[in-house]
């Protein structure tokens, strides 16, 4: 084997494992993308959950509550 077709077949490998790098880089990109809109998603059920709690509660009257049959 002389040098050209070894370097030829060298360099097809390189391109081969760029291409899978590659296609590795894409699929944690949308991994990525996917987790910070999840991130998002919950900050805002968080904020929204944390409002809730701090508005002051209502006091009930069970009587008020009664099933219209009582």
């Amino acid at each position: 084997m002389d040098t050209t077709e070894r370097t030829e077949r060298r360099l097809t490998e390189l391109e081969i494992k760029a291409s899978f790098a590659e296609d590795a880089l894409d699929q944690l990109d949308k991994i990525i993308v996917r987790q910070q809109a999840q991130i998002d998603a919950l900050i805002r059920e968080i904020t929204h959950m944390r409002q809730q709690a701090s508005e002051p509660a209502t006091a009930r009257n069970l009587r008020d509550e009664l099933p219209p049959h009582y």
